[in-house]
């Protein structure tokens, strides 16, 4: 079996996902889970296609994490907290 790194974004209605080792290769859904179902999907239909055309199949070499930064950045007031949102 093989892993494949996606990242999902939240929007205002909905979810999108896109896998950075597989450019083109993104998807949507309503909630986060079904954009990741939907993700896996997309990963399985692009893998055939590169298969069926004989290209090479990439190699899953990006990995995500979360980094910590300085408290002086987090809200501790609820309506501050409420101000946040995605980029």
């Amino acid at each position: 079996m093989v892993s494949f790194t996606i990242i999902i974004e939240a929007g205002k209605r909905n979810f999108s996902a896109y896998c950075p080792d597989l450019p083109g290769c993104i998807t949507t859904g309503k909630t986060e889970e079904e954009t990741i179902a939907n993700m896996r999907g997309a990963i399985e239909f692009h893998l055939e296609g590169l298969r069926e055309s004989d290209g090479p199949l990439p190699c899953p070499v990006s990995k995500a994490r979360k980094v910590q930064i300085s408290k002086k950045f987090e809200s501790t007031k609820k309506s501050e907290r409420k101000r946040c949102v995605p980029a």
